[in-house]
């Protein structure tokens, strides 16, 4: 963990993984770095490219952000053929080293193959341990190359066959863009945890984590993967291959609250419109007089306004935040880990002073961000500070690709929501109710005997068996990081 990770600590889930690939375009390379582009917030630690010409596969894969490794046109020249996939990184599993980088590249039996993968095997471990008893070598520490030793071994000859054998064996959530010599393959996990979808530009097509990247590039939406769809993109167009049984969907929603971009529309819902939604019930369910809506940006921005209309109180941008603060620049003491907050959120002083202030953010983990905001719009005159919150409390680690602390770490793990106000420093403190959160995702409301999604971050109920963790073997996702001092 380094130290610069610590400074840029926010105190928020971590995004997972974004994915693209696309086949026979005779701009792939730049295609699919515009649409690593676009799903940057899913991932800033890495990104990788890789493309085949017909004859060879060509790779690049650095640490960094999308636009300091492909912004070079030559990297873009480098990057020959007219298939490519890519990924864009912040790691679940394994170190932030370049060995880790995605997309994984191996020679198979079967020929090349690279695979790139947002979300997390929860079984990774163990089969790691076995692959290695049975002579397997593994060149990184995540867990997707796990998937690449399965197919090594597999029986099968079809490199499509290969792999649909190799995830018969694996647990846990994913999405996978693979690229062969001659296909590009999208997977999707039988439970549909993890985003996957399909848009088209002309007769080009591409496999994508959200709408937005296909907006970037003027590709139109087609539809997503379904969960446990395997489909091959190649010369006879796209194939649709369904080897997994039918079972109840489980899209992931913290999505809709936090991970997507506002703007994409997943699973057939608009994001903007599901976060505007969860304000207006968080309104309906806990609002006190107020005479300013704030959000917590950038996140909280869409809810907050969903709240304000509701409420019938005043939006107002009161806190603004610093879109610049990338790695820092000076020494990080304690004294600057301390400052960090100041160097993305500044009060708006003019729009807090005298106020009583709601504050609407997505989520409170550790809770030591929020505690620093709260001081900050108190130190704006403020004369009262009302938190609400568009998710209900976490209180579960995630498993399955996002990053979230230990359940130890948790705030609302060990402290009930009274004392978690107490501790942030407001004047009262709500989380939107489950049956909310399904209201506004246009359920009647949270019914465990028809679940509708993996909501196991707030109610412990986890959809897929953790075979690692019951074994040991298996920690949460990267715990967030370091408390600041």
């Amino acid at each position: 963990m380094t130290d610069r990770r610590k400074l840029d600590d926010d105190d928020k889930p971590r995004e997972e993984c974004g994915l693209f690939g696309i086949f026979d375009s005779p701009d792939a390379a730049a295609h699919t770095a515009l649409g690593l582009h676009a799903l940057q917030h899913r991932g800033q630690e890495a990104a990788g490219i890789v493309t085949h010409d017909g004859t060879r596969f060509h790779n690049e894969r650095e640490l960094g952000l999308v636009g300091d490794i492909f912004g070079d046109p030559e990297v873009i020249k480098r990057l020959k053929g007219a298939s490519a996939i890519g990924h864009v990184r912040y790691s679940t599993t394994g170190e932030t080293i370049k060995r880790n980088i995605q997309p994984l590249f191996a020679e198979l039996g079967c020929g090349g193959f690279a695979v790139a993968h947002n979300g997390n095997l929860t079984n990774g471990r163990a089969l790691r341990r076995q692959l290695v008893r049975q002579g397997c070598l593994f060149q990184s520490t995540t867990d997707t190359e796990v998937i690449i030793g399965l197919m090594a071994i597999s029986k099968q000859q079809d490199v499509v066959d290969r792999l649909v054998d190799a995830l018969h064996q694996v647990e846990g959530a994913y999405s996978l863009v693979a690229l062969t010599e001659r296909s590009v393959i999208g997977v999707r996990d039988p439970l549909g945890v993890r985003p996957l979808l399909i848009g088209r530009i002309g007769d080009v097509h591409i496999l994508t984590s959200e709408t937005c990247a296909l907006d970037i590039i003027g590709a139109e939406f087609m539809r997503d993967v379904e969960p446990g769809e395997v489909v091959v993109l190649d010369a006879q167009g796209l194939r649709s291959l369904r080897p997994f049984p039918p079972a109840p969907r489980r899209f992931c929603i913290f999505e809709y609250i936090y991970f997507a971009r506002p703007d994409s529309i997943i699973e057939g819902m608009s994001v903007y419109d599901a976060r505007t939604r969860i304000g207006r019930e968080l309104a309906r369910e806990s609002h006190v007089p107020a005479d300013v809506v704030i959000p917590v940006p950038d996140s909280g921005v869409p809810a907050a306004i969903g709240y304000a209309a509701e409420a019938k109180v005043p939006f107002e941008l009161g806190i603004i935040r610093n879109h610049y603060v990338g790695r820092t620049f000076i020494e990080p003491t304690d004294h600057i880990r301390h400052l960090g907050v100041k160097l993305k959120h500044n009060a708006n002083r003019a729009r807090i002073a005298g106020k009583r202030v709601v504050l609407i953010d997505d989520s409170i983990v550790r809770g030591t961000t929020s505690t620093k905001i709260v001081e900050m719009v108190r130190s704006a005159g403020a004369t009262q500070v009302h938190m609400r919150i568009s998710s209900p409390p976490t209180t579960d680690s995630c498993y399955f690709g996002i990053d979230t602390p230990e359940r130890e770490k948790l705030l609302a793990a060990r402290h009930s929501v009274d004392e978690m106000a107490k501790l942030i420093g407001v004047d009262s403190l709500a989380f939107i109710s489950m049956d909310g959160l399904y209201r506004a995702m246009g359920l009647p409301g949270r019914d465990p005997r028809r679940p509708q999604f993996c909501d196991a971050c707030f109610s412990g109920e986890y959809p897929i068996t953790l075979t690692d963790r019951d074994g040991g073997a298996l920690e949460p996702q990267l715990s967030l990081l370091a408390e600041s001092a």
